[in-house]
């Protein structure tokens, strides 16, 4: 095996293969990537069993061959290395030996054998997306899943698609919960699946700069994407995603409308007051046509916040934990937002106005 590129042309590549490395004592390959040459083709795999990738680079091939190194090895190396520096990689018995103009390296290689194969699924349902929309739709939403694996389904992004020709995009660690929704006049098929949260992100991380459509393809068990010169496959939850819809209110006894950047300063005043459950008292006053937003901490102190509103309907007060509230702002791209109650003890709906493709909803806490 030998070729010969540009650190600038891998680098990144075996920086997003590195992530989906992993530890098994009894398959200490799972740390190293595969390298495979093929004509003037570099192909780079990485798996954690859970989650894989295959990307494909152009160098200038001399003699095919199949290599297993550790990734954060040649990283490390490469990590040193100007961008624009010709690298030449050649197997030499059990050893890979990387040449630059003034320096050269031996990384001692791994039993290429073992590495596992990366599946291509047999699918059950297929589908073309726009890369950015699968992942604004992952984004809008991650942030609300359990990062607990007590149960899978609630550690996981829930995908399907809706009646109105739409890819939902779903999460909640039962305490709060997203939605968004996108487009999807081109999806025909009937689409169910839970992702799991570690994957999600990898998801982001590999398509996040990508421009174009990607395929989606997925069965009970794994679903894949790929595009150009990348494929990704994850492995699927088996479970069953709450309905949710049965917990949303379908009308609200008081709405508030605000600046949504009001609202974050008003927040940021209350994070330097805050208790350790991070918890504000929200009060709406019908008469005054007030919102106010409080907090005390008796080693610090206390802090109230009025925040210019409009205001309809009745008045009312509860608790919240702030940082729940804040993390839905990340989802909402105009300047104002409504918050929506239903009276005490039941949840609030957050919503960007003229945007009714997100949905936040998050739970009041017990004082």
């Amino acid at each position: 095996m030998k070729f010969e590129t540009k650190k600038e042309n891998i680098y990144e590549k075996l920086s997003l293969a590195d992530k989906m490395t992993g530890k098994n004592s009894s398959l200490p390959v799972l740390e190293a990537v595969l390298l495979s040459l093929e004509g003037n083709n570099l192909i780079i795999r990485a798996t954690n069993l859970d989650l894989a990738i295959e990307e494909t680079v152009s160098v200038k091939g001399a003699q095919n061959g199949v290599v297993a190194v550790l990734s954060k090895t040649i990283l490390s190396y490469l990590n040193n290395i100007k961008d624009d520096e010709k690298l030449t990689f050649e197997l030499v018995d059990n050893t890979l030996k990387i040449q630059s103009t003034f320096s050269e390296v031996l990384i001692k290689t791994m039993v290429s054998d073992d590495f596992p194969v990366i599946p291509r699924i047999e699918t059950e349902a297929e589908f073309s997306i726009s890369a950015k929309d699968i992942v604004t739709g992952i984004k809008s939403v991650v942030y609300a899943s359990s990062v607990s694996s007590m149960k899978p389904e609630l550690s996981s992004v829930y995908i399907y698609k809706n009646d109105n020709n739409e890819m939902v995009f779903v999460a909640t660690d039962s305490f709060r919960l997203a939605e968004k929704k996108i487009s999807a006049k081109g999806v025909g098929e009937e689409i169910k699946t839970l992702i799991p949260f570690k994957n999600t992100l990898e998801i982001i991380r590999v398509f996040e700069d990508f421009e174009g459509e990607v395929k989606v393809s997925l069965n009970k068990n794994q679903l894949s994407i790929s595009a150009d010169n990348i494929y990704m496959v994850s492995r699927v939850v088996d479970g069953v995603f709450p309905d949710y819809n049965q917990i949303v209110p379908k009308k609200f006894t008081t709405e508030v409308i605000a600046l949504k950047q009001d609202v974050i300063n008003a927040l940021k005043i209350i994070n330097v007051f805050s208790d350790k459950f991070n918890q504000v008292n929200i009060l709406l006053d019908a008469e005054k046509k007030e919102f106010l937003i409080t907090t005390k901490n008796n080693d610090v102190g206390e802090t109230f916040n009025a925040i210019p509103t409009t205001f309809t309907g009745e008045g009312v007060q509860m608790n919240f934990n702030y940082r729940y509230i804040v993390d839905s702002f990340q989802s909402i791209s105009v300047d104002s937002i409504s918050f929506n109650f239903n009276g005490v003890g039941k949840p609030l709906v957050i919503k960007g106005i003229s945007d009714p493709s997100f949905m936040y909803l998050v739970m009041p806490m017990n004082k």
